[in-house]
């Protein structure tokens, strides 16, 4: 283990080398000084189901401000992403406000499907690169419980009747995830040992205590079977399931029959309530602030494809952001990569020819959940925690997108 830290530790320093060049540090990074998770409950059912979007976006925030160590009138925006709510940017301000952040900071919320988290990350990011702002704030935050990104009615058939493709964007995401098994003969016995190794891996991380880095408690109210409110203290992920297996998994029942035999309750991501908050700013800032850098934002993107396949997002954007920066996959340490379904997660690691053992190793959206709009901001704290408990340095964060895209994110840990 000590010759291949050291190893690591080399290959990284070498001068001249791509990698030496974004392990660099200069004034003008800009560093993450802040990366903090709320508990990722069941929607409906788990302890985030009675509470509102603007609460966990305003209890996330309020530990934002706790911890960050410096004076919030510092912090000149906020970007949240969220994929149900048309109000969000409302009740951001709103919660931003009472979370104790200044009228002078300002709030809003986007929506790239399930990439928003990330997405905020790369808006707040490039605002400080640039120079409109100096301190930002980047969060994901998902009322599942109220929300989801199912479509309410078609859409006019003026424009889906000009492209297949454009047709193609109704998809529903379960159909398109029978597309993929489909089209790349991924089996339900490949779907259900992925999605059990998930489980598996993320129980070993539970019991080991290993979120605990990650997450912030977040006091909340729960309505219970009787209708009487209790008041909770939320610190644990709710998805978990102990003791699954591939055997326990195959034996439940698909979950579309009506598109194709292969992703079921099990292999596909969970439907969840929660958020996950990243503070930015330049290392200069940060010195200067006496902030703690625990990582650098080295860059993302974003890359298309095929509505009906929208699965396999990262195999596309991935490649896309590695060839940006001069690197192969064997430069990265940690992939964190949003297990949507299990027909995509195998799918990419196997088109990629990813070392399983990098990827997700705490677990993914399968075992620990899925909230749209946060997942993006969750898989960035986690990962980086992952980087700083195992001594690895280098992250790449990547989702698939709803409609046909995916998009990725590089950075590295500083602790």
């Amino acid at each position: 283990m000590a010759v291949e830290r050291l190893g690591s530790i080399l290959k990284h320093l070498t001068p001249g080398t791509a990698l030496s060049n974004i392990t660099a540090k200069n004034p003008d990074d800009i560093v993450i000084t802040l990366a903090i998770r709320t508990p990722l409950t069941k929607a409906k059912k788990g302890g985030f189901k009675d509470t509102s979007l603007e609460y966990l976006a305003y209890a996330t925030l309020k530990e934002v401000k706790e911890r960050c160590n410096m004076d919030p009138a510092l912090v000149e925006d906020i970007a949240m992403g969220n994929v149900s709510d048309g109000k969000a940017a409302y009740k951001l301000r709103a919660a931003a406000l009472a979370a104790g952040f200044p009228n002078t900071a300002g709030a809003y919320s986007l929506n790239r499907f399930c990439s928003s988290g990330l997405k905020a990350v790369a808006d707040i990011a490039h605002a400080i690169s640039c120079g409109s702002i100096e301190v930002g704030i980047a969060m994901g935050a998902e009322s599942m419980s109220v929300g989801g990104d199912a479509l309410e009615q078609p859409f006019d058939v003026a424009v889906t009747s000009q492209s297949q493709e454009s047709a193609d964007c109704m998809q529903p995401m379960g159909w398109t995830s029978e597309n993929v098994s489909r089209d790349f003969g991924i089996t339900r016995e490949e779907m259900d040992k992925y999605a059990a190794e998930s489980f598996q891996r993320a129980e070993r991380a539970q019991k080991a205590g290993l979120f605990d880095d990650e997450i912030v408690p977040i006091k909340t109210r729960v309505k219970d079977a009787n209708g009487e409110w209790k008041d909770v203290t939320l610190t644990k992920d709710e998805g978990i399931r102990p003791g699954t297996t591939a055997e326990s998994l195959s034996k439940i029942r698909v979950a579309f029959p009506q598109w194709g035999p292969t992703t079921t309750g099990g292999n596909a991501s969970q439907v969840t309530d929660g958020a996950a908050a990243i503070l930015l700013m330049k290392r200069s800032t940060a010195v200067k602030l006496g902030q703690p850098i625990l990582g650098k934002y080295v860059g993302s993107t974003v890359a298309g494809l095929a509505p009906r396949i929208m699965g396999i997002g990262p195999s596309i954007a991935i490649p896309k952001l590695l060839n940006q920066y001069g690197l192969t996959l064997n430069d990265i340490d940690v992939v964190e990569v949003n297990e949507a379904f299990a027909s995509m997660a195998v799918y990419c690691r196997d088109k990629l020819q990813l070392d399983w053992n990098k990827m997700n190793p705490r677990g993914g959206a399968i075992a620990l959940g899925h909230p749209l709009g946060a997942t993006g901001a969750r898989q960035i704290v986690t990962g980086l925690a992952e980087c700083r408990k195992s001594g690895k340095k280098i992250l790449l964060t990547s989702m698939c997108i709803g409609t046909g895209m995916g998009m990725a994110g590089l950075f590295v840990n500083e602790q």
